[in-house]
């Protein structure tokens, strides 16, 4: 396998791969400088979308993988996510990425935010998935941490084989496959 270059991205991106595309990397926005998103040399900065869900205690549920309670979060709406401190908050992407059978990807948070103390954790996206990237932000601070909506929160790296995989994502019937809007855990 080897990462691919922003040329070959640019090519990808055209046939559907990224929607919405930034074939440059953007720094400025209309409010001034803005964390960069967009393509990158060997990979793309994705954007976090405007829709959040809120870790809460409120309700004292237990978190469970296998029986999660959707009670355990707030909506929100926003430009802005204000995440209280020593917890976490989801979100998505504001692409949606639908992945080459022989392509394999690693999402990794940009150190903008990781210099803060807020974590960004995306699982792999594997060959021949497609959707909104679901996003999870933890503020590992004792302080509330603040996360900005279509601005650059993690890169994608893309990886791609010399051959096809024998079983893709599509295949298996994955779980999470054409995911919109930020998705929760499914059992």
């Amino acid at each position: 396998m080897a990462i691919k270059s922003d040329r070959w991205i640019r090519r990808m991106a055209g046939q559907g791969m990224i929607e919405p595309f930034e074939p440059t990397q953007v720094r400025e926005g209309d409010a001034g400088r803005v964390i960069s998103y967009g393509t990158s040399s060997y990979g793309y900065d994705v954007r976090c979308a405007d829709e959040f869900k809120i870790f809460t205690n409120i309700n004292s549920a237990i978190v469970d993988p296998k029986n999660f309670d959707s009670n355990s979060f707030v909506d929100l709406k926003s430009d802005v996510c204000i995440i209280p401190p020593n917890s976490f908050a989801l979100a998505r992407t504001v692409e949606y990425f639908r992945i080459p059978r022989n392509v394999l990807t690693i999402c990794l948070g940009k150190s903008t935010y990781a210099r803060c103390g807020i974590i960004v954790n995306v699982t792999p996206l594997e060959p021949e998935w497609e959707g909104h990237v679901t996003l999870e932000f933890s503020n590992t601070t004792p302080l509330p941490a603040k996360i900005y909506a279509n601005e650059g929160v993690a890169q994608i790296l893309f990886l791609e084989s010399d051959e096809v995989c024998e079983t893709s994502y599509r295949d298996r019937g994955g779980k999470y496959q054409g995911q919109r809007g930020v998705t929760l855990p499914k059992s």
